[in-house]
């Protein structure tokens, strides 16, 4: 009985924590809060005052397109963020002058250039030149570590609005290694699986963990399904930012005007039966195959953050609460079992439960990984990427957790928790 009256505690400072001002009056709530019990170490500290909180206001994504051959294989990147960003300002009425700061997660490109085309998007997207840019780069968890920085920015009282962006084109920015390797790697294990494919990492979690070709070519059929169902039902309609760009005919030169607003990854007849007869691409024997992985994409997101105070004295809609964050490591050789270990961690921070939780969204790089993390963890399919993943819409590494959540737990449809 103690345990469940804690939760309960937990669980309302939640949903109604107490406003502090007399300018937050005029909120209204029947419930009564209470301390949570997460303890000191937790990243977010519920004293925290209400309208302290950093928010969410405005989110909105590119379409997401195959890369080399899909709707944006002759755009470049920076006419990919800049319509993301102008959305921003233009969808809320904001000042961008009052931007503290913009982050892009991206992770191909050199990184004094990439930083030089997200300069360039934001004086396309008509941000003045007061407004600072800059990148991070935490691989596929890239576009969450933009966020992350930007809400622990606006905690920390350094500015109080700032946008978390992503950016990737993996037609302009194939991946490769650029250079010479250390011969030094040779020496220890761990440095040499940093240097592993992924694909031999999703083989590896599927051995280690006894996932099957069966789950995995299943996975891919439900991301599918479910990326369908939510086109079909508009769910994207209202994040997809139209890109006006151009279509190259590689015969002629000819150049096509078009206007890209749909996902092109997605393929409604995708079957197990069909999958089935696709071969593994990274090992002989393997079981990860083009059908089971995510495509390689292009795409750019972002996501507008400011203090809650601020977003009420602007008549700003609340889309989340960004409550707490976690980023953990693990074994190179099965680095997509990354969500199994902090996810738990990311929710104990917050000072919550897996049940307490209404849906997850976690990177589908891999089935192998996808499944073994659900299963891993315990969680409910039908709480998990809910609108497909990954291996139905893309994953445009820099951009995944703008364009694509990854491993974004969602708390009562309106509190948000990342973990990588």
């Amino acid at each position: 009985m103690e345990k469940a009256i804690n939760r309960q505690q937990i669980l309302l400072q939640h949903l109604n924590p107490s406003p502090p001002s007399s300018s937050e009056q005029n909120y209204n709530s029947a419930l009564s809060a209470s301390a949570c019990l997460a303890g000191d170490s937790a990243a977010y500290q519920r004293t925290n005052v209400f309208g302290d909180d950093v928010v969410i206001v405005a989110a909105y994504r590119t379409a997401l397109c195959k890369s080399k051959r899909g709707g944006f294989k002759d755009t470049y990147p920076d006419d990919l963020l800049a319509p993301v960003l102008r959305a921003l300002i233009e969808k809320t009425n904001l000042n961008p002058s009052e931007v503290g700061d913009i982050v892009v997660g991206t992770v191909l490109a050199p990184g004094s250039q990439r930083v030089s085309e997200c300069r360039m998007a934001a004086f396309y997207a008509g941000f003045p030149e007061t407004v600072p840019i800059r990148t991070v780069n935490r691989q596929c968890s890239s576009g969450l570590q933009a966020v992350a920085d930007v809400a622990a920015a606006i905690k920390a009282g350094f500015y109080d609005i700032g946008i978390g962006a992503g950016l990737e084109s993996m037609t302009a920015n194939p991946m490769a290694w650029e250079g010479s390797v250390n011969p030094r790697v040779k020496q220890m294990e761990q440095a040499q699986n940093c240097l592993l494919p992924m694909g031999i990492t999703s083989e590896n979690v599927a051995h280690r963990f006894g996932v099957t070709r069966q789950e995995q070519d299943q996975a891919a059929v439900e991301s599918h399904r479910k990326a369908v169902a939510a086109t079909a039902s508009g769910k994207f309609k209202d994040e997809i930012i139209p890109v006006l760009t151009k279509i190259v005919d590689p015969k002629t030169g000819d150049e096509k005007p078009v206007t890209i607003s749909v996902d092109d990854g997605i393929r409604p007849k995708t079957s197990v039966s069909d999958l089935a007869k696709l071969k593994p691409v990274f090992k002989k024997d393997g079981s990860t195959t083009a059908g089971n992985s995510s495509q390689v994409s292009d795409g750019a997101g972002a996501v507008l953050l400011m203090k809650r105070s601020v977003a009420m004295h602007k008549g700003l809609p609340v889309l989340g609460v960004f409550r707490t964050f976690t980023a953990v490591g693990v074994d190179p050789a099965i680095n997509g079992g990354g969500p199994a270990v902090a996810i738990p961690a990311a929710v104990k921070a917050a000072g919550l439960e897996l049940d307490d939780i209404d849906l997850f969204e976690i990177n589908e790089a891999f089935a192998s990984q996808f499944v073994y993390c659900h299963k891993k963890l315990g969680l409910d399919l039908l709480k998990i990427n809910v609108n497909g993943g990954a291996m139905a819409i893309g994953h445009p590494l820099g951009a995944t957790g703008k364009s694509m959540p990854k491993m974004i737990i969602y708390w009562r449809c309106t509190h948000t928790i990342t973990s990588m």
